[in-house]
């Protein structure tokens, strides 16, 4: 049905030709490392161009304010502390996480080529996973880091000695592309012998899995774990920290000082609780015809719209960033002092 709606849509000068893999003999063994899959995400909308300019000024906006907030907090002293540093490393991972997905989105929507190999579907569906838990660990470190911070001031540096910092940052990075080397070693041993219409605009777990000749129970099973593991559990733990933090915010007795604190720690947990819940969505519920395009709107939420409003909401309403890219700008016009 997926590639019915493909050749009765798509002009036939653009449309790509869904390939069945010959090799498909399971006595064979698995002979994928020639098949090619195409991205189907966006095939049916119209006026991709302007999908396309989009992108582009999301993409470009993204890289530019997180490579900006990594400038900033490896040259300016003042921000030399354990909540910048986790920052700085959230912009690093978004400045990658996005440019795993975004460019081969934008390539295929300017070019209508939508065909990716079997080798660089699994290294961007390597990537993008491994990036994605680690991001997820990060966001949990981070509220931990501001959990110490309000609610256990005096032992605060104590436990978030640079030595700690440099531990739980390395955690995060190392425990998020370990465990998806496991999932993306299995992707590379299935066996794909039917239609290669990838229906997203990435290569993710599920889709794949979908397309694939083996049974897809054990797989869906592997990603149910994965999710619970590297979505729920952070999430719950980050959840957790802002609780404390808020009811610890409700006895300070400045009204101000409330205020101040409720403005930070709530636009915070507003963007946590959208990038978890359409993690949650998407990859633990089960996916049907009805659920399958609202997947794929809630996949552009945490893979394109996280990425760009997470320098916002972090660090470029922080007053400590502004004045260091004030400090930066004046230092750029008229020279160190």
């Amino acid at each position: 049905m997926l590639y019915e709606e493909v050749t009765t849509e798509t002009p036939a000068a653009d449309r790509p030709t869904l390939q069945i893999n010959p090799m498909a003999n399971p006595e064979k063994g698995n002979q994928t490392s020639n098949t090619e899959f195409i991205l189907l995400g966006f095939g049916d909308l119209p006026k991709l161009q302007l999908l396309f300019l989009l992108f582009l000024v999301i993409y470009i906006a993204t890289v530019a304010g997180n490579v900006l907030i990594m400038v900033l907090v490896v040259t300016d002293q003042h921000l030399h502390t354990p909540m910048y540093f986790f920052l700085g490393n959230l912009s690093c991972l978004e400045t990658c996480y996005s440019s795993t997905i975004l460019p081969r989105v934008l390539v295929g929507l300017l070019t209508r080529n939508r065909t990716i190999s079997f080798n660089g579907c699994v290294t961007q569906y390597y990537f993008f996973a491994s990036m994605l838990a680690t991001e997820c660990l990060l966001l949990s470190v981070m509220s931990y880091d501001r959990y110490l911070a309000i609610c256990n001031p005096l032992h605060y540096a104590a436990r978030m000695s640079d030595r700690s910092c440099l531990q739980l940052a390395g955690s995060s990075w190392i425990g998020g592309f370990l465990l998806c080397s496991i999932t993306t070693l299995l992707i590379s041993q299935l066996k794909f012998c039917g239609p290669n219409g990838i229906d997203h605009f990435f290569c993710d777990f599920i889709p794949l899995v979908k397309l694939s000749c083996n049974d897809p129970h054990l797989m869906e099973t592997l990603a149910f774990t994965v999710s619970l593991l590297f979505s729920l559990a952070p999430f719950l733990l980050t959840l957790m920290s802002y609780i404390c933090i808020i009811t610890t915010i409700l006895r300070i007795p400045s009204t101000t000082g409330r205020q101040k604190a409720f403005s930070t720690c709530s636009s915070h947990l507003i963007v946590v609780s959208i990038y978890y819940g359409t993690l949650l969505i998407v990859y633990m519920f089960p996916t049907t015809d009805i659920l399958s395009d609202f997947k794929k709107v809630l996949s552009v939420v945490y893979t394109i719209l996280t990425p760009l409003i997470n320098p916002l909401i972090y660090s470029l309403r922080n007053k400590e960033v502004q004045e260091a890219l004030r400090n930066a700008c004046r230092k750029f016009m008229f020279g160190p002092c």
